[in-house]
């Protein structure tokens, strides 16, 4: 323990995960480390949904975005959570937040360390923060993931530590710690490149509220990202093929500029095909590190990455693990209001790729919210690099449910990314460039580019009798969700759109 807890008065600390989870009362506001499955806390978490069913308890609760090792499940079953933000993935927790039972705050992930020190929300009352190590001062040495442990143990009353040994103590140096200063007066964070550096190695704590120390071997939840298939392929060939057109026309160069790309099957996906691309010496420069930046890292095709977390496979993560050396001179991990800066999107000039759940004739992007109103996920960092990116792009398969949903409708249900903030869609069907085109270009560009040939005829038959009623953005307002509204009625969008077009 002496190279682990380097600070000699913290070690008389360490204590059970049932006692530490005893610190926690009804009504706290806590903030606990985890970023997609990453860096999360463990032993703790699950103590407090043993202890909540036998004596009931609720509190508010933030993390960095979503956790692993079921630990948003437990806590729902047992009564735990009376508030989640700013994000989430368990369907146990997306069915109560569904259903009202837990008040689901949705953040941009850059804004909740900034609402916190702006007192806009509760103030964090305890803190759970896994750690690979404890520094001689007291300081805390994040283990795969940053997240919002920074603010939350800057900010917190108590902190407990679950300081996990499955993680080698050489990771120590993988993270870049730096918090911005105070408005009014705020200087601009000073990065200007992916690489660069610009704080500690660790969490700076006062060692005399770290009240517990909890010992762990438990590694992360491995990713459930599945590989690769025809359709995800075809979309990194459409991206892939603008990118290099790109280059052609000299907007880019063939290292591009930094990467982001976000969570899930499809982004990760679709950043596997720049394996086989022309590009050389890329960087990213993004919110999380998937299965495929470390292959691009792995084959050189990426020279650099920064990020939040990484969430990999079991067998990717064990890779990282075994040569943590090695990576720890290719990888930065950053606080997410860092990783997810707008100032640093917008001055890095990101090649934004994320995931829309559905899409409109005009490029209005819908990230979170099933047929409007049954929340997903949540809008993640998507809104953070969209709107500030060099090129924001958004990926989705065209259809749904064996082709019963189309990801392209008349209007979306729900609106996270205004076409404003949409620079290019693609589906496997093709790719819209929707830059600089007035919203009537727009329509007939995502029309025959975009849609599943299911869908087509009824898409443009929509929009050509939209604009016989005149508008700046033609609608046909009384059918506008008619998709929608079939698809809930009958299960399927498809006899919607014949009935409409037959009509």
């Amino acid at each position: 323990m002496q190279d682990r807890i380097r600070h000699p008065a913290l070690r008389q600390r360490i204590t059970s995960a049932d006692q530490a989870a005893a610190l926690i009362e009804d009504g706290m506001t806590v903030g606990m480390s985890g970023f997609t499955r990453a860096g999360d806390a463990k032993a703790v978490p699950a103590a407090l949904a043993r202890r909540a069913k036998q004596a009931p308890l609720h509190i508010g609760l933030m993390t960095g975005a979503s956790l692993g090792h079921d630990t948003d499940r437990l806590l729902t079953e047992a009564g735990v959570l009376s508030r989640r933000l700013p994000f989430q993935t368990d369907p146990t927790l997306r069915r109560a937040i569904n259903h009202g039972d837990v008040a689901y705050v949705d953040h941009h992930l850059s804004d909740t360390a900034e609402q916190l020190r702006a007192g806009h929300l509760p103030a964090v009352d305890l803190a759970i923060i896994e750690a690979a190590a404890i520094t001689e001062s007291g300081a805390i040495v994040p283990t795969m993931s940053v997240g919002n442990s920074a603010a939350f143990a800057q900010q917190a009353r108590q902190i407990v530590i679950e300081l996990n040994t499955s993680v080698p103590a050489a990771i120590e140096g993988l993270h870049d710690i730096y918090v911005p200063g105070a408005r009014p007066h705020r200087g601009p964070i000073d990065l200007c490149s992916v690489s660069q550096r610009i704080g500690g190695h660790a969490i700076s704590v006062d060692p005399s509220r770290i009240a517990a120390i909890v010992m762990t071997d438990q590694p992360d939840s491995p990713s459930n990202a599945l590989p690769p298939d025809a359709d995800t392929q075809l979309i990194a060939g459409h991206i892939n093929d603008f990118l290099l057109n790109e280059v052609r026309r000299g907007r880019l160069q063939r290292s591009l500029l930094p990467l982001q790309a976000g969570i899930g099957t499809i982004a990760n996906a679709v950043l596997h095909g720049f394996v086989d691309s022309p590009f050389e010496n890329l960087t990213m420069y993004s919110e999380v590190l998937q299965d495929s930046a470390i292959e691009l890292l792995d084959l050189g095709k990426l020279g650099f990455a920064s990020a939040s977390s990484i969430t990999v496979s079991a067998s990717v993560h064990q890779r990282i693990l075994d040569r943590i050396e090695h990576y720890r001179e290719r990888i930065v991990l950053r606080p997410q209001e860092i990783s997810n800066a707008p100032e640093l999107v917008r001055r890095l000039g990101i090649v934004a790729i994320n995931t829309a759940l559905e899409f409109d004739l005009y490029g209005n992007v819908n990230s979170t919210h099933v047929s409007g109103t049954q929340m997903m996920n949540g809008i993640g960092g998507s809104g953070d690099f969209a709107r500030n990116a060099h090129l924001a792009i958004f990926v989705s398969k065209s259809i749904a449910k064996g082709g019963d949903i189309s990801s392209v409708v008349p209007m979306v249900s729900h609106v996270d990314h205004t076409e404003h903030d949409v620079d290019v869609l693609v589906t496997e069907v093709g790719l819209a460039d929707l830059r600089g085109l007035a919203p009537r270009e727009r329509a007939r560009a995502v029309i025959e580019n975009c849609v599943h040939s299911s869908y087509r005829d009824a898409l443009r038959d929509y929009f050509n009798r939209a604009c016989l009623r005149g508008g700046q953005t033609p609608h046909v307002l009384e059918e506008a969700f008619s998709w929608h509204q079939r698809q809930r009625d009958t299960g399927s969008m498809l006899e919607g759109a014949r009935a409409l077009l037959v009509a």
